[in-house]
């Protein structure tokens, strides 16, 4: 990553998990995060599976998770 590039982060909503946001970061990992303080601190491993139904989410949502875009 060249200096001052920010990692890729897409973020998407599952309808069965409304409290979390899910992330799938710059390695293709997906992560469960909630919203408000420290959100990406207190991120936790996401399992995608086949009955998932993710909703892509634009970018300028990152500050919901506390990620500037």
């Amino acid at each position: 990553m060249m200096h001052g590039e920010r990692p890729q982060l897409y973020l998407y909503v599952d309808r069965s998990l409304p409290s979390y946001l899910i992330v799938r970061d710059e390695i293709g990992a997906f992560w469960r995060v909630p919203c408000g303080d420290q959100a990406w601190e207190r991120r936790e491993p996401y399992t995608l599976t086949e009955d998932a139904q993710l909703e892509s989410l634009p970018g300028h949502y990152k500050y919901l998770i506390g990620i500037a875009s």
